[in-house]
């Protein structure tokens, strides 16, 4: 008979099981099958964002989406286009109701477990295929599978000594090449974070405008510095890199964050003239504040061990 047994709602960047259906069989098969989800929820930053599965009987299905994995267990004669519409009705479900903060920010496994009444009642609508109401649902996730089959996971690589190295470094048809060695993932945004990536834009701007009415200014009067554009410009420029720096995570991160300040505090010290003391504090100090929160926000460390 084919049907879902099981389902779960994963964080993508260290595996922490955030809900789950608790209806597991204890057959040998099933538990073999909590290893596979166990091991695949550590490794889902390195995979597509759709894959399958097949350890023989079963198939594991899961998608990926706004860093968060919706994963499920279903008897390999399910069909596949239905597994797939379950996922993605549970993701649209999950984000509702959930906002990014709260599976951002989440600590303890399981802390969304009240989601398990919504998995365990749209479990029961797929397994009764007859009274499914979804037919155009149906065909459109048919036409996307056609389009964009998901990527095939073996078992023989799930155990592999080097995890997923070969797989990530395949091609994936409609995600093109996946990186061999996937970009590192920073720490969750604070509010104070956020705070200064707006005033670093806020700066940006200013600098971006004054920088414009200098050209004007330049171009009415043949007297006037050229040396006051440039300097409005690499503040603008210093100011954007900053908002990347916090952003992406790159080589010399902290070092480069640095390097913007300095260039910060030389433009305005240039600018001494053009602006008044206030202004030259506002720049710097948000200079300083994007630079501090730049250094505070570093790559995560390794994922712990979590029993999927």
């Amino acid at each position: 008979m084919s049907m879902i047994l099981s389902a779960s709602v994963v964080r993508v960047r260290d595996g922490l099981p955030l809900s789950a259906s608790t209806d597991y069989e204890q057959s040998t098969g099933m538990q073999e099958c909590r290893k596979y989800f166990k091991m695949l929820a550590k490794k889902l930053s390195q995979l597509p964002d759709r894959c399958t599965l097949k350890t023989g009987q079963y198939n594991i299905n899961f998608i990926s989406s706004l860093g968060v994995s919706y994963m499920m267990l279903c008897t390999e004669n399910y069909p596949s286009v239905l597994a797939f519409c379950f996922l993605d009705e549970l993701q649209k479900e999950f984000i509702t109701t959930y906002n990014m903060m709260k599976t951002n920010t989440a600590i303890r496994p399981y802390c969304f477990i009240e989601f398990d009444n919504f998995i365990q009642r749209t479990k029961q609508r797929y397994n009764n295929t007859r009274s499914l109401s979804t037919k155009m649902n149906l065909a459109d996730m048919q036409t996307e599978i056609k389009l964009r089959p998901p990527y095939q996971i073996s078992v023989s690589e799930l155990g592999s000594a080097n995890g997923f190295a070969h797989v990530s470094v395949g091609e994936y048809k409609g995600t093109g090449k996946i990186s061999a060695a996937p970009h590192q993932r920073l720490e969750p945004v604070t509010l104070p974070g956020i705070v200064s990536f707006v005033l670093s834009l806020l700066c940006g701007a200013l600098n971006l405008i004054r920088g414009f009415h200098a050209i004007e200014s330049l171009l009415q009067n043949e007297g006037e510095d050229f040396s006051y554009v440039i300097a409005f410009f690499l503040g603008t420029a210093a100011c954007l890199y900053q908002c990347y720096l916090f952003v992406y995570h790159t080589g010399w991160r902290n070092a480069k964050s640095f390097l913007s300040f300095g260039l910060i505090c030389l433009c305005n010290m240039y600018l001494y003239e053009l602006r008044n003391l206030w202004q030259l504090f506002f720049h710097v100090t948000v200079g300083a504040f994007s630079t501090l929160q730049i250094r505070l926000r570093q790559p995560q460390g390794k994922s712990p061990d979590y029993n999927v």
